[in-house]
């Protein structure tokens, strides 16, 4: 039953991610707003929702280890495996912004906040409230940045722009994207648990995958429709969000603990994957050496997890 219900929530991913695509270009295409801010404000926070309730919940259950792993998870997830698939997949990637220059200090602020915040062993109402405030100068930073200098699409171009129609197709495209990364983590986690898989585990992986998979839909499918900055916009914005909006609610809600002694191994994967996302966007390298190399530290994360 699980293995059904898995493959009709992936189907809905799919489905709805076709949705939020083709309206938040119809979107960026009528307020002149690049491709690249709308991936990484109204798609990343919007692809962001899943980790944002898992996590949250778990705080709220006291269950930290589930809250923290899912975000630490998903950033690996997002980096490695979506951007590794991306590099893989699309036949063209020429991202009409500078990503070094204008974003890549946005990748690496988050996870070393994190990092000087949790050497206590512990996140803080306070530090939740830090986190916050330092998503909404992300946001002001991406509206004073933005500029739109990348190919338009012609058929949008000529349609009329409808306030109900988009806004109705988009939250139709969130909703199904949602719903179905949710019922995939259930499946997936009732099939971990019956195996007696611990909760950073659980977290690390099943849920940081399941929540990851509206960026994976979504990033793989502009990639395809050569729409290299939502792709990579929606990864930089939900890596953001995952840290500030999802860490730092989740902290206010209840605070959690951090065991670095524990795993160190993941934290210190996510973060070499940010600085080889760093190192990409520094040297241009958006082609498949890339993606190879960003699946490889999947890999070791992986192998590390099951010994």
């Amino acid at each position: 039953m699980d293995l059904i219900i898995f493959t009709i929530a992936m189907a809905g991913l799919i489905y709805g991610a076709d949705f939020v695509i083709k309206e938040s270009e119809r979107i960026a295409l009528h307020f002149n707003i690049s491709s690249f801010v709308i991936g990484a404000t109204l798609v990343a926070v919007g692809t962001s929702l899943p980790e944002m309730a898992v996590s949250m919940s778990a705080s709220a259950k006291g269950s930290a280890d589930i809250a923290v792993a899912n975000v630490i998870g998903s950033t690996i997830f997002n980096i490695s495996l979506v951007l590794g698939l991306v590099f893989l997949l699309a036949k063209k990637i020429n991202p009409h912004r500078d990503l070094f220059a204008k974003d890549s200090a946005w990748s690496l602020f988050p996870i070393l906040i994190f990092i000087l915040m949790g050497i206590d062993g512990k996140l803080s109402m306070f530090d939740g409230i830090l986190f916050l405030l330092l998503m909404g100068a992300y946001l002001m930073f991406l509206i004073n940045s933005n500029s739109l200098e990348e190919d338009i699409d012609e058929d949008l171009k000529k349609e009329k722009f409808n306030w109900l129609k988009t806004g109705v197709l988009l939250l139709i495209g969130f909703i199904f994207v949602i719903v179905g990364a949710n019922f995939a983590i259930d499946s997936a986690g009732n099939i971990a648990r019956s195996f007696g898989i611990s909760e950073w585990i659980i977290g690390l992986f099943l849920v940081a995958f399941g929540t990851s998979l509206p960026e994976l839909t979504i990033s793989i499918k502009s990639a395809i429709n050569n729409n290299a900055d939502l792709a990579i916009g929606n990864i930089i914005g939900s890596n953001v969000a995952n840290f500030t909006m999802v860490l730092g609610l989740s902290a206010i809600i209840n605070p959690l603990n951090i065991d670095f002694s524990s795993n160190y191994f993941d934290i210190a994967a996510a973060f070499i994957a940010t600085l080889m996302l760093v190192f990409i966007t520094a040297n241009k390298l958006y082609n498949k050496s890339a993606g190879i190399a960003l699946l490889i530290v999947l890999g070791l994360v992986i192998q590390n997890s099951l010994v």
